[in-house]
């Protein structure tokens, strides 16, 4: 079943982690559907790269099984306050990851 990140997800987001880097979390309440998307790299360094227009060695990206998440660090364009900065907490951030194409395998009965 084709469907996207957002409907995948229980939980999206994304906040400052610091006034130059943001961190984008994705959160799972299903560890099959976390697995599913871990193992396609729906969430890599080079995708999150091409969305926010950024080197993909600056973009950092971490699997924590334990706690079914994906967590992104990447350095925001522009500091947090500064002149330019449209969202100082980074909080509206995430969303290029919402429409995220992901492919979900039936699970057997």
């Amino acid at each position: 079943m084709l469907t996207t990140l957002a409907q995948a997800a229980k939980l999206i987001r994304s906040k400052n982690a610091g006034p130059f880097w943001l961190t984008l979390d994705v959160m799972f309440e299903d560890a099959e559907v976390y697995r599913q998307v871990r193992d396609q790299h729906v969430i890599s360094a080079e995708r999150v790269a091409q969305l926010y227009g950024l080197d993909r060695g600056d973009v950092l990206v971490f699997a924590s099984d334990s706690a079914l998440a994906l967590k992104v660090s990447m350095p925001r364009a522009q500091s947090s306050g500064s002149p330019a900065d449209s969202d100082v907490f980074g909080g509206q951030q995430y969303a290029p990851l919402l429409d995220l194409q992901v492919r979900l395998e039936a699970r057997p009965r």
